[in-house]
């Protein structure tokens, strides 16, 4: 299922077998049931996830206010992008509204693929900035996601509003 899943997913449309081959060495599933925490906010950032079945409420406790829903991510989204940009932390929490399937990779694999496979690591960060970007309401500019993912995974940085 997970194989069928990954050929499907817009993130990983139009890549040859060899790069869906590379790509399939860090992905990897897990299943979720309903009202599971997946990560709290302020946690190490270690994972990029990818719903499949299922979905995640993104929650958001700014210092001043209670806890807010901000997004729901339905299946081929994507969130944990915090992972891919190297930040050291989760911006928000995430947490199963339903039992669900994900798949997942390291931060530090995406930055590895792009340091030694970087023509499938580069197509790959320039698909997830597109997601982003989408994503970010104040962002509508790919170019200016690619280069905080860029600089993200090079140096470890924190970009701003991620």
């Amino acid at each position: 299922m997970l194989y069928k899943a990954f050929n499907q997913l817009t993130i990983f449309e139009g890549l040859n077998a060899s790069q869906q081959g590379l790509l399939r060495q860090y992905f990897f599933a897990c299943e979720c049931s309903g009202n599971q925490i997946i990560f709290e906010q302020g946690e190490p950032a270690e994972f990029l996830y990818i719903v499949i079945e299922g979905e995640v409420a993104i929650r958001f406790k700014p210092d001043d206010g209670p806890e807010l829903i901000v997004s729901r991510i339905k299946p081929g989204e994507v969130f944990g992008w915090s992972a891919a940009f190297g930040s050291g932390t989760y911006t928000s929490g995430a947490v199963c509204t339903q039992s669900a399937i994900l798949m997942r990779v390291r931060g530090s694999d995406l930055k590895m693929l792009r340091e030694n496979h970087p023509e499938t690591g580069i197509l790959i960060l320039e698909r997830l900035a597109s997601i982003v970007a989408r994503r970010m309401e104040n962002t509508q500019d790919h170019s200016q996601v690619m280069a905080f993912l860029e600089h993200g995974l090079k140096n470890g940085v924190k970009p701003i509003g991620g």
